[in-house]
């Protein structure tokens, strides 16, 4: 690790691409791997960003003079091929169809020589929830999984996590975001899964939607999403974690397809009761000028870090953001365990 911890992007989306510029400008990590649908690049010294964005042009990852290879089984030749000169993996992958990223993972873990750690950005309850039962295939193979390391769930949840430890009780907690975008097709696959929680839509119509579709929605909306109650993982995360049920977590927001400039800002509000009685709240502001890139990737890569430290360490199998923030009660060790969902190890983080 001369050179930093040798990082693969697994999706070179408008997510994917953001890491890639988030890890150039991160002290300790080098770009090694990237791969989309069409093929991968790889170089062991590093992917630069002008590889990728030659003269400011977005590269396919095949056409990469030296690094690029193309084909249909990207993923799979990549980690087949390299997983064991990889240290930490980022999924940037679309999350459609729901079982998508289960399915990749368990390939990895069982056909490829790969031993480290995978962060995700996930967002679907029910993504989380097909990962669950791939624990011990992950502590088998020698993976640290952690899920929910983007903003939300991610950055946004372990806001609540800390702020959780003030109350004896929680009563609420609501994650409300705003995001901007520019350009919607350089979040295509983003944008689309915003579409699955609005009312009318579902997976299956979702996938079948072409891009003019897409946009055509779009212009009836005047280019704006907004979300309310999600089917949201910062629900069965922070239910996982001990911090309350999942019951009394909301999420939504309002996404603008068409503007950088987040709509609305970023807020995270925790309802809870005090010690001596009071009901009260804890609320947490994002500041409007980061972007997507800021708060997705730059906590991906804090998660990534810390996973390759507790790789270090031993521990192995699936984990998600909230777990290793402070537990709010030893209740939360229970559930996960009576859930045979996350086992809980003793680990001081």
């Amino acid at each position: 690790m001369t050179n930093g911890l040798r990082i693969a992007i697994l999706g070179a989306g408008g997510l994917g691409r953001g890491m890639a510029l988030m890890l150039s400008k991160r002290k300790g990590f080098t770009l090694v791997a990237m791969a989309d649908s069409e093929g991968f690049a790889y170089n062991p010294a590093g992917l630069s960003l002008e590889a990728l964005n030659p003269n400011g042009q977005i590269q396919q990852l095949h056409l990469i003079p030296e690094f690029g290879v193309k084909t249909p089984t990207a993923i799979a030749d990549l980690m087949v091929n390299h997983g064991d000169a990889i240290d930490a993996v980022f999924m940037a992958l679309p999350n459609l169809p729901v079982d998508f990223y289960a399915n990749t993972i368990q390939f990895i873990a069982e056909n490829t020589a790969f031993q480290g750690v995978m962060v995700d950005a996930l967002k679907r309850t029910k993504a989380v929830e097909l990962l669950l039962p791939l624990n011990d295939t992950l502590a088998e193979n020698n993976i640290l999984y952690i899920t929910g390391c983007g903003a939300t769930p991610g950055f946004l949840t372990t806001i609540a996590a800390v702020a959780a430890q003030s109350f004896v009780e929680l009563e609420h907690i609501d994650i409300h975001f705003g995001v901007g975008v520019a350009n919607w097709e350089q979040y295509r696959a983003t944008i689309r899964e915003d579409f699955l929680h609005l009312e009318g839509f579902d997976a299956e119509r979702v996938a079948a939607m072409s891009d003019q579709e897409i946009e055509e929605e779009l212009e009836k909306r005047n280019g704006l999403i907004e979300l309310v109650n999600m089917e949201h993982a910062d629900d069965i995360i922070l239910e996982l974690a001990g911090i309350c049920d999942r019951s009394k977590i909301t999420v939504g927001g309002l996404v603008d397809t068409r503007n950088a400039k987040k709509p609305t800002s970023t807020t995270v509000t925790v309802k809870g009761i005090t010690a001596q009685g009071e009901s009260t709240i804890h609320k947490f502001v994002v500041g409007d000028a980061t972007t997507m890139v800021d708060n997705v990737c730059g906590p991906a890569c804090g998660f990534m870090a810390k996973g390759v430290e507790l790789h270090n360490y031993g521990i192995v199998g699936l984990r998600t953001s909230a777990e290793i923030m402070p537990r709010f009660s030893a209740e939360g060790l229970v559930l996960a365990a009576s859930q045979n969902m996350i086992q809980p190890q003793a680990v001081s983080v």
